[in-house]
């Protein structure tokens, strides 16, 4: 009786929630079904700055490591929270702009990659202005997601640059020695096994080495490209007011990060200064003299929480965790990262 009775008070008070969404739209004047949902997270706008405006400029963060596995918080992973939020903000015209709050070392390849398209895709298709705000550090791939904003805002000290492409793994081939472990491997072709910490460093094929480099160049090559379209595309947009790349840009990209100021110089980014600055250009390009600013929250209800022990019906084990005041980041060996390597230690 009592498990019945948690159930039915947690049935009502996400019932009573729906109806106050949906009532939320109908007082805003939304003739879009936000309430409603067929896949992917549920949002709802917050409003962090109320400038008893009628228009709108989104905020939508990017923070910490980029990557296309679910977040803690539930079966979503970044990937999955910008692009609900970019589709979000296409579909309310009160919404003039969106602002990237980016804050991040980079991440996955794919994932950078995924988001860096979203951004071009919402851009050519609402016609809606993004404006990169960087924080304390937008390196690799936190640049990497930058790029195709059509404004790009930076503080002096802001940590960012650090084009290239890492591979990291590990050869635990002499530690097998010591304690006496002997890998037997069965194989269908010659580098099938590439990239395996068991064998020893000097029996890897040369060839093979070359294939991972050539890998890891042509990636390289990618960064750079993006890069370089990227700022052009904006250059062209934004004519004299922002920044275009420096002729020996290129020298720049081996790695290495950058100040803000540098980046400047460089034209990496289009401006030095603070989030209200973004804030103003966002206004500026958009032909808008004051604006709200939202933020997309993720909502959770009822199904969120039974979701919480499993899908599918299968109760799944949660992890413990321990908070020892520093966030390690979680990389696979093998996988490609547009990373800072500080991260990596």
């Amino acid at each position: 009786m009592v498990l019945a009775i948690v159930l039915f008070v947690l049935l009502l008070f996400s019932g009573l929630s729906n109806v106050r969404h949906y009532a939320n739209n109908l007082v805003r004047g939304k003739t879009t079904s936000y309430g409603t949902r067929t896949s992917g997270p549920k949002l709802e706008e917050v409003i962090t700055e109320d400038h008893d405006a009628n228009n709108k400029i989104a905020v939508v963060e990017i923070n910490g490591i980029i990557s296309s596995r679910a977040l803690d918080q539930g079966p979503y992973s970044m990937v999955d929270l910008i692009k609900a939020q970019l589709k979000r903000a296409a579909e309310d015209d009160r919404v003039k702009a969106v602002i990237l709050k980016v804050n991040s070392p980079g991440g996955e390849v794919l994932a950078s990659d995924e988001i860096n398209r979203e951004i071009k895709d919402f851009q050519d298709k609402s016609l809606k202005p993004v404006v990169a705000s960087m924080g304390d550090l937008a390196a690799s791939g936190g640049y990497y997601v930058s790029v195709p904003c059509r404004w790009i805002v930076a503080n002096d000290m802001t940590i960012t640059g650090s084009i290239g492409v890492i591979l990291h793994t590990w050869n635990y081939r002499e530690l097998m020695d010591k304690v006496g472990l002997i890998p037997e491997v069965y194989k269908s072709g010659k580098f099938k096994d590439m990239l395996s910490g068991e064998r020893e460093p000097d029996k890897i094929p040369p060839e093979e080495r070359q294939m991972v480099q050539s890998l890891i160049d042509e990636t390289y090559g990618r960064f750079k490209s993006v890069v370089a379209h990227g700022r052009e595309r904006a250059h062209q947009k934004n004519g004299d007011q922002g920044r275009q790349l420096s002729s020996d840009w290129s020298d720049y990209a081996d790695g290495r990060v950058v100040s803000g100021t540098e980046a400047y110089k460089l034209g990496f980014v289009d401006q030095l200064g603070y989030f209200s600055d973004a804030v103003d250009r966002a206004k500026s390009i958009a032909s808008i003299s004051s604006a709200n600013l939202v933020e997309y929250q993720q909502r959770y209800d009822l199904s969120d929480f039974f979701r919480m022990f499993g899908q599918s019906g299968q109760v799944q084990s949660r992890a413990i965790k321990v908070d020892l005041g520093l966030d390690l980041p979680k990389l696979q060996a093998g996988q490609l990262y547009y990373l800072w390597p500080t991260f990596l230690r």
